[in-house]
């Protein structure tokens, strides 16, 4: 098994701070964080009454629905290119 070099990048996060150690590339995690500020700044000006904890946690509700959505899409993409093969 390949050993991939661990990168520590930080990011910022709605104000805050944080390290994040992976094996992706510094570019992918600034950019993946940049996208979930995006999402939280969104989330915020809909309802600038919310909690930190709760933004965040509406944060992660929304990423992993899209998530879904998008699995699911290509669960069915592949299924009619297997159906076109077949």
């Amino acid at each position: 098994m390949l050993n991939k070099q661990r990168n520590k990048t930080t990011v910022e996060i709605y104000g805050q701070q944080y390290v994040i150690m992976g094996t992706e590339d510094p570019s992918h995690i600034q950019h993946v964080a940049s996208l979930v500020d995006d999402k939280m700044r969104e989330i915020n000006s809909k309802n600038p009454s919310l909690d930190i904890n709760k933004l965040a946690v509406l944060t992660a509700v929304n990423a992993v629905n899209d998530y879904l959505k998008m699995k699911d899409q290509l669960e069915r993409l592949q299924a009619e290119l297997q159906k076109v093969k077949d």
